[in-house]
């Protein structure tokens, strides 16, 4: 069954996922005047070839000549040289007639500069209505990224898994595990498109956790960032491990626990409140310099609710498992309100059975207008 070319532009720049960071995840479809696909390709490893040359080289494998053909691209083609030269350059060397672009790129160097020069080359340009649904598609594959070029910091998605009454572990810390595999291994996915996962001290010291993807095969792993503003992760912490980095943030002067993290391949960040904390909208600002996309939020009740009293997480995931637990720790800690007025407003993106858990993602309304 032959599918439009939207359709299997945006499944190729699914396959960047969790490779193309920093940049974009991006497919490209070359078709011929009636129709038929001469080449495809999708994002590949920052420094590597983009999507758009990556399918005139497929085109090309194929015996396939491009004059006059067109290109079907969910980002706006970039202009400028950075670790690889124009793409705009790559489709008017191959003699493309015609670019149908699913969203103009919000990167000061791009912005609509890439459909001008090809537009100023002869080549006719179209760019979707953002309420397209591959427009929409298109942004919400590249939410991070448009986050970080737009707003100068990460989307911050926050992961949660609760029983049904919102409970996230015993009183004791005991945690594992409320939810099922199913849900634990669908939360690793989502951990695996995500640029880094931020927890916070509180669980190093209780959990001890690895904060890794697991089975599912991956290029890379996330990096790790640890909220500890005292400085007391143990160097002995599951969270270093090989070809991973780990990023501490912390409010405190250089001591001798620095030299030692240091010396296990942590990267150490000051960067103080005015409460001696560790000022969080900083270090969102901080990673977006440092190129996270996606912030995936893996952290206890007292982290999330200064997330969430900072306004600053853009998502929720939320697994929610078929049990109660009573008097136990809740989601997040913040608050008393008091009044129903002050509560945080969401909408539910989606609904959707995971085994037996339920599997909720919601947002704050307009935190994806940007």
């Amino acid at each position: 069954m032959k599918t439009h070319p939207w359709s299997d532009a945006l499944a190729l720049a699914t396959l960047a996922t969790g490779l193309s960071e920093p940049n974009p995840r991006v497919g490209c479809v070359v078709t011929d005047p009636e129709g038929r696909v001469l080449g495809q390709g999708h994002t590949q490893q920052a420094g590597g070839p983009h999507a758009e040359v990556m399918a005139l080289r497929d085109a090309q494998a194929n015996g396939h000549a491009t004059r006059g053909a067109t290109a079907w691209v969910t980002l706006e083609p970039c202009c400028h040289f950075g670790r690889t030269p124009p793409c705009t350059d790559a489709l008017l060397a191959a003699g493309i007639a015609r670019v149908h672009v699913a969203g103009l790129d919000p990167n000061p160097l791009v912005a609509g500069q890439g459909a001008a020069a090809l537009r100023a080359a002869g080549v006719a340009v179209e760019v979707l209505p953002e309420t397209h649904e591959a427009a929409m598609a298109a942004r919400e594959l590249n939410i991070g990224f448009l986050s970080r070029m737009a707003r100068g910091r990460p989307w911050v998605r926050m992961k949660i898994a609760a029983s049904l009454d919102g409970k996230t572990a015993l009183n004791n810390g005991s945690s594992q595990w409320i939810t099922s595999e199913a849900a634990r291994q669908d939360g690793h996915a989502w951990r695996a498109r995500a640029s880094a996962v931020l927890t916070g001290i509180g669980t190093v010291l209780e959990d001890d956790p690895q904060l890794n993807v697991r089975g599912i095969a991956v290029t890379r792993q996330p990096t790790v960032v640890v909220v500890d503003s005292r400085v007391e992760t143990p160097v002995d912490a599951r969270v270093f491990m090989p070809n991973r980095a780990v990023w501490l943030y912390n409010a405190q002067p250089d001591g001798p626990k620095h030299a030692a993290l240091a010396a296990r391949g942590a990267t150490l960040h000051c960067l103080p409140d005015a409460q001696g904390k560790v000022d969080l909208a900083a270090m969102l600002a901080d990673l977006a310099q440092r190129g996270v996309n996606e912030l995936h939020v893996e952290a206890g009740h007292k982290l999330n609710g200064s997330l969430i009293r900072a306004g600053l997480v853009d998502e929720f995931l939320v697994y929610l498992a078929p049990s109660l637990l009573g008097q136990a720790r809740d989601m997040a800690q913040f608050g008393p309100l008091t009044a129903l007025s002050e509560a945080m407003a969401l909408e539910f993106t989606s609904v959707d059975r995971v085994g037996p858990d339920l599997r909720i993602i919601a947002r704050p309304p307009g935190q994806d207008k940007f």
